[in-house]
């Protein structure tokens, strides 16, 4: 068995780095791990919609066991407290923490897998390393968090989480590690990587709003205009993942919430949680998935690969608004090989275009969707922006058919 598992190693693709300039971002859209990706961030905020963070949920053993990992992460903060330092940001002993967490983690994560899966271990910690932050830089940003949805995607690839898992893999395992990435950012005065400031929609976290707003767009307690509300956050911190977030910030930033937050700010003007999350999800897409700079330290492998996906090939958008049953791990990450199962209840209702478009920053993504307007700071010299659900001949979620030869 250990030859065959090492035979197979071998037939694995290198774990590398792929977007080495800007004209290989057009690669990565046409790629399986982009279509992925974005699968399974739709298929888990269908799977999530109307669920509370600390409503009882299916926790399979492998999931547990994973959550277990955060523990001995722990005790490697408490192994290395932060140093004494004139400094305001990047507390050096940071640096000791994430040299034992890299000589720890795939003897940890080793243990956890079986020995059919013993092949997608390189891959896996690669993706789990990459997420706790950049040593040199002592600094932490998106794309850290999109090597750890890297990680959970490839656990559904790699069968090593059960479809049931859709639910938790994101209310408990993705939680815990952001309450961890939260930990190491207090605790060595992280620096954001690649913030735009106010401009930008958290300094370090995007895709818990993604998934936040799902969970509230059925039976949600309060209107999207209430979210900055000192009550609501207080209430609600902990059975929304949007919430929490909202309670972070407000806790690490002072002032207004309009004028550090403006683009969360914008979006209490937004009639429905619904409308947001597809908002989100174009924003992501643009200014996160299609930025160079967060792209190009972004390493692939068998389980997510830079294989280019069929022309025409369509990712599946969540289906918000209605409590629908979890969808299988397939139906999530490789929509287009599942049938659809037959609908049973109609669709919400198309989302129209918010305002007129209003670009806010730099953008190296050749898609050009239709964005607009929410709401600006009463302070704010500049509109804020997030990225419109639909109303664009432009499809985000399409790959185009390759031109004929000439």
């Amino acid at each position: 068995m250990a030859d065959a598992n090492a035979y197979e190693a071998v037939l694995l693709p290198a774990i590398a780095k792929r977007v080495q300039n800007i004209g290989d971002l057009a690669l990565w859209q046409r790629s399986r791990a982009y279509h992925d990706l974005i699968g399974y961030i739709n298929g888990t905020s269908s799977a999530i919609q109307g669920i509370k963070s600390t409503d009882a949920m299916y926790e399979s053993d492998m999931l547990r066991k994973l959550l277990r990992i955060f523990e001995q992460l722990e005790k490697l903060v408490e192994k290395y407290p932060p140093l004494d330092q004139p400094q305001r940001f990047g507390n050096k002993a940071y640096r000791d923490w994430a040299r034992d967490m890299r000589e720890q983690l795939p003897e940890l994560l080793g243990q956890l897998l079986p020995p059919s899966k013993q092949k997608y271990l390189n891959e896996l910690q690669q993706y789990l390393t990459e997420a706790f932050g950049n040593a040199t830089r002592i600094d932490y940003g998106t794309g850290h968090e999109l090597s750890f949805m890297f990680f959970l995607c490839a656990l559904f690839k790699a069968e090593i989480l059960d479809e049931q898992d859709i639910v938790s893999a994101a209310l408990r395992l993705f939680s815990r590690y952001l309450e961890f990435a939260r930990q190491l950012q207090r605790t060595y005065n992280m620096e954001p990587a690649g913030s735009q400031g106010v401009w930008s929609l958290d300094d370090f976290q995007f895709v818990p709003f993604i998934w936040g707003s799902a969970q509230l767009s059925v039976r949600s307690p309060f209107d999207p205009a209430k979210f900055v509300e000192e009550q609501i956050i207080s209430d609600y911190k902990d059975q929304y993942m949007f919430i929490s977030c909202i309670d972070y910030i407000c806790k690490v930033k002072t002032g207004h919430f309009g004028e550090h937050s403006n683009q969360l700010w914008s979006i209490t003007d937004v009639p429905s949680w619904v409308k947001i999350n597809m908002g989100l999800v174009k924003m992501y897409q643009k200014e996160i998935l299609s930025k160079f700079p967060v792209i190009q330290h972004v390493f692939f492998g068998e389980l997510m690969s830079f294989e280019t996906v069929t022309a025409g090939t369509t990712i599946t958008s969540a289906r918000l608004g209605h409590v629908a049953a979890p969808p299988s791990k397939r139906k999530c990450i490789v929509p287009t090989l599942v049938p659809q199962a037959p609908q049973t209840q109609a669709p919400p209702p198309p989302i129209d275009a918010l305002a007129n478009d209003q670009n806010a920053g730099d953008s190296s993504s050749e898609s050009s969707d239709s964005s607009v307007v929410l709401r600006p700071s009463a302070s704010a010299s500049s509109a804020s922006l997030v990225a419109a659900a639909e109303g664009s001949g432009d499809n985000l979620n399409e790959i185009p058919k390759e031109p004929a030869a000439e």
